[in-house]
């Protein structure tokens, strides 16, 4: 088998590339890459980066919005198919006629979309600023939130607010098993329950801590407590124990599996082969019509602006 690591560094330093990797990738992709955040710090790296090159390992919608924000970089992902549940669950022409529907009112749409959702959009937010950004309209401003109805329930309930909502959902933080969370619980009495805002409410209910993949991983390792049970991708996992290595981190099980953890399968699409291979050939590229990414990166810029 190759040494996939190091033909991978060799070919970063000859053609100026960076690797910018989600939280939700394998530990091998995260340990190879330059960054590693989540979707708000690769949009910022990707605005900032001066390499010719970013490979973005994560889903189609995180390359798209690196090509966005940098249209003078080639941008590759390792693999194509490497979709998004919730992008999917939200097409751009059934979000115009949700907009239409709703007169008046300005649209805040999640990251996880497509450009062409993006283009219709006032502003984007990420699980990270989205109160900060939902706060910074007026209280009585009309607001669609699109398209993660969990995390647009949860910051409704928090900032008091009755934005539209569009019916979207990440397959992954829907699955997640209350039964399953509370029988780990009584397993691990003193462990503290993490969750990311994209879970349903019921696991909400339950959660010691709620915030987006950083915000957990920054809460994990500051935190006094030693044992944590984690509702999100188990990707993040990788990072934790890297971080806090005498810490014990247990990934929150999924309803309808006999698997310990949940994972996303289009994350786990990518590969350390395909990372080389992506590299090596300069292939899967995204592109993006220049007219339509005119109109996606102003409310990309607004979110960064406001972040």
């Amino acid at each position: 088998m190759a040494d996939y690591a190091e033909e991978i560094k060799r070919l970063k330093k000859e053609k100026n590339a960076v690797i910018m990797a989600h939280y939700y990738q394998t530990g091998d992709i995260q340990d190879v890459a330059d960054y590693v955040g989540d979707s708000l710090a690769l949009a910022q790296w990707a605005a900032e980066t001066d390499a010719d090159i970013i490979l973005l390992c994560g889903v189609h919608f995180m390359g798209e919005t690196a090509k966005i924000l940098s249209p003078d970089k080639k941008v590759l992902v390792p693999d194509v198919n490497a979709g998004c549940s919730l992008a999917d669950s939200c097409p751009a022409d059934e979000f115009e006629k949700f907009i239409k529907e709703h007169p008046g009112h300005q649209v805040i749409s999640y990251v996880n979309t497509t450009a062409a959702v993006k283009a219709l959009t006032d502003v984007v937010v990420t699980s990270t600023n989205a109160r900060k950004i939902v706060e910074s309209f007026d209280k009585d401003a009309k607001l669609i939130f699109g398209p993660d109805r969990n995390l647009g329930n949860y910051i409704n309930s928090i900032t008091n607010r009755k934005m539209a909502l569009w019916n979207g959902a990440c397959h992954v933080h829907e699955q997640f098993s209350l039964e399953k969370i509370l029988e780990l619980k009584k397993e691990y009495p003193h462990a503290l329950i993490l969750a990311h805002p994209e879970c349903k409410t019921v696991i909400l209910n339950v959660a010691d801590f709620i915030g987006s993949t950083a915000a957990l991983l920054r809460f994990a390792t500051e935190s006094d407590a030693s044992e944590f049970i984690v509702a999100t991708e188990s990707g993040i996992l990788h990072e934790m124990r890297k971080q806090a290595p005498e810490k014990l981190f247990i990934p929150a099980p999924p309803a309808d599996s006999t698997c310990a953890c949940n994972d996303c399968n289009f994350m786990k699409l990518n590969t350390l082969e395909k990372v080389y291979h992506a590299l090596l050939t300069e292939q899967p590229e995204i592109r993006i019509d220049e007219e339509l990414r005119e109109k996606a990166v102003e409310p990309i810029l607004k979110m960064l602006s406001l972040s």
